[in-house]
């Protein structure tokens, strides 16, 4: 009879403070669904990148991107540097000291203009 009484007052000799074991379950669960999402996402972004054909060093990438936007800008201004720079938003001499830093050539001894 004392089963009876419990069940029907919901009470027992478990401290009700303590969680279910149900609730720790789904509390569980819940965390391997979250970790689970997060790894899936992290696999596409992976698969972002490499279909991007990024290499994962973001300097390496960094740099050739403004490699090709300098070089960009400078055939869209004919190899004035200084219209070049107002294009990207920079100084002149800030323009000019990445030309110097990566190299770039100005002039194309082929045909006067600027490299591809």
């Amino acid at each position: 009879m004392p089963s009876e009484l419990t069940w029907r007052t919901g009470k027992s000799g478990v401290d009700e403070n303590q969680p279910r074991t149900s609730e720790v379950a789904l509390n569980s669960l819940n965390s391997l669904r979250e970790a689970a999402l997060m790894l899936l996402r992290e696999v596409e972004c992976l698969r972002t990148v490499h279909r991007a054909g990024i290499n994962g060093d973001f300097y390496e990438e960094v740099q050739r991107y403004e490699i090709d936007l300098i070089r960009g800008a400078l055939q869209r201004t004919h190899g004035n540097q200084r219209r070049a720079a107002r294009l990207l938003g920079m100084k002149p001499t800030t323009l000019n000291c990445k030309i110097k830093k990566y190299g770039i050539s100005t002039l194309d001894e082929d045909d006067g203009g600027l490299p591809a």
